[in-house]
């Protein structure tokens, strides 16, 4: 038998932690000693502090090691344990890696010391006819689904392209949402063409907006909208309907965020 101290110097866990484990029935002592009250452990017990040690190495809360250990010989149960914390570690290391594109993006602005002035501009976007979808999608990253859907259910179409061609997302909602929301992806084509279940070929009526264009990643466009609503202000206009963003060069040409181009658009009418 060890005394606690012997099996803390061994199993390299602190006798603090050993008597917080004994409290809450993760690692017991083997023996306790009725009138000193003094701890003891088997030697045998040592792998269990090693698994201890590994588990909380992998980021398991304490009550979930207890879980984990009740069953540990369970291969099937302990294989679940560990596909919920991969799944977990997964998302973390995903939103980590997002984390780290928006800090590296903050920090390539202060380096370039980037002038964050933006040209806005009144135009005039006359009539188009364009292949549209409007759907409600999970969030605004998911907006792939609906490009997904326009091009699967026009593929056997042989869409001509207008000249230019604008491929673009209209924002629907009056607010920003954090789920549920609503756009609609609208793509110039000329000719004739039937309509699918969720393709619609309408005329999209003229529109007056303002307009901003600008390249880069996608992280920098709340910069770009706020330079566009000042400008607006400071020359008398509001808005006249929702804003759009036509994609000159998006995700489609390029994989380098640095190589987006972007026009942001508000419609727009003189106060």
């Amino acid at each position: 038998m060890l005394k606690i101290g012997e099996f803390s110097k061994l199993s390299r866990i602190s006798v603090r932690m050993l008597r917080h484990y004994d409290e809450i029935g993760l690692l017991k002592p083997a023996e306790i000693d009725r009138f000193t009250d003094y701890r003891y452990y088997r030697e045998d017990q040592l792998p269990t502090a090693g698994r201890i040690a590994a588990l909380k190495d992998m980021g398991f809360s304490l009550a979930d090691i207890v879980r984990i250990l009740a069953v540990y010989d369970d291969r099937e149960q302990l294989e679940r344990f560990f596909s919920a914390r991969q799944r977990e570690l997964e998302a973390l290391s995903h939103d980590t890696a997002h984390k780290l594109t928006l800090l590296d993006a903050a920090w390539n602005r202060l380096r370039k010391e980037e002038d964050m002035s933006y040209s806005v501009s009144i135009k005039t976007i006359p009539e188009r006819y364009a292949a549209t979808v409007q759907m409600t999608i999970p969030r605004y990253e998911d907006e792939g689904m609906i490009w997904g859907i326009l091009t699967e259910e026009t593929c056997r179409m042989k869409l001509v392209e207008a000249d230019p061609c604008l491929c673009a997302v209209t924002y629907l909602d009056g607010e920003y949402k954090e789920e549920n929301v609503e756009m609609m992806a609208w793509k110039t084509v000329k000719g004739s063409y039937p309509d699918t279940e969720h393709v619609k070929f309408r005329t999209l009526p003229e529109v007056t907006v303002a307009s901003c264009v600008y390249q880069g990643s996608y992280t920098q466009i709340v910069d770009v909208y706020a330079a566009v609503v000042a400008w607006m202000e400071a020359n008398s206009y509001e808005p006249a309907g929702p804003m759009f963003n036509i994609y000159h060069v998006s995700p489609h040409e390029t994989q380098n965020p640095d190589e987006f181009v972007t026009e942001i658009c508000y419609p727009v009418k003189k106060k």
